[in-house]
Order: structure tokens, then sequence, then C-alpha cells
């Protein structure tokens, strides 16, 4: 885990509703040896019992977010039995949401956006992966919000 990841962490925990799980591994079929793409760690998994949502969040502050677009390709060609996994390994219910959740610098906000039109469809399609939430680093810094109660309208 990265430094930045830890602020992303906090920034979560801050919504009393949500609980985390960092560096979460998904694996499509359970087993003793995790599968090379059919596996990955999230950098964290969001549950929001407010919202019924998972959240499957990644940080990075790359310039070129080639290794967080190949992850969310592997996601959105693996989507419904990423879910299936999601559901079984962490025990959620299936009629919960699943999104992810990028959270990246403001100024990659552009080039993201135009990468991931290439990945996703515009309605998330009934098989496909959904749009991502878009959080910029800059607003999670601790002095941005309630660090015991984050208000849930700030993004």
């Amino acid at each position: 885990m990265d430094y930045y990841q830890g602020v992303v962490t906090e920034y979560l925990r801050a919504d009393r509703s949500m609980f985390i799980n960092t560096e979460c591994l998904i694996q499509l079929e359970p087993g003793n040896v995790p599968v090379k793409g059919r596996s990955w760690y999230c950098d964290a998994i969001a549950i929001n019992f407010r919202e019924l949502a998972v959240y499957l969040c990644e940080v990075t502050y790359s310039t070129s977010m080639h290794s967080l677009l190949a992850r969310l390709q592997a996601w959105n060609t693996h989507w419904p039995a990423l879910c299936v996994a999601i559901f079984r390994d962490c025990s959620i219910p299936s009629t919960w949401q699943v999104q992810p959740w990028l959270f990246i610098p403001q100024e990659r906000y552009a080039i993201l956006s135009k990468k991931l039109s290439a990945i996703v469809k515009a309605d998330g399609g009934a098989q496909g992966m959904p749009n991502p939430r878009i959080t910029d680093l800059e607003s999670v810094t601790p002095w941005r919000y309630r660090t015991w109660d984050r208000p849930t309208n700030t993004f």
C-alpha cells in the first residue's frame, strides 16, 4: 500500500456507514492459489450499508494511468463473475450494487474520461461494468472534511 492509499482509506472511513477492507483479494474462482488474470488485489473494498453498495476503490497518481486502465479493462471483461466473487467471498447480498470508485489527481480527469469511454459502455450494459465513480485526490485530504463524520454529499 502506498502512502496515499491511507489518506483515501481515512476519507472513506470518515463516513460511519462505510466499512473498508484494504488490499482485498478478488478471486473469480475460489482456491489456494490466485490465478493471474482472474484475480486482483483491490486497493480497498468499501462497503456502504446506507447505500447498499460495494465500491472497488483504486488509487493512483500515475501520469499515464496505464495500470489502472488495464485493471478496469479486465474487470469489465469479467464483470458478472467478479460481482459473484465479491458476493460470495465478502458475504454481501447479491442485490447490492457493485461499482468501481477511482481516486486520481484532478488534473488527470480528462485523460481518464477519454480512455474510460473505450472500456465502459455509456449505460454500463446488462453484463458490463458500470461507469466508475471518480473522486479527485485533492478533495480527500483530511482538512477538507470532518474526519469523524464526513458529509455524504461531498462527492
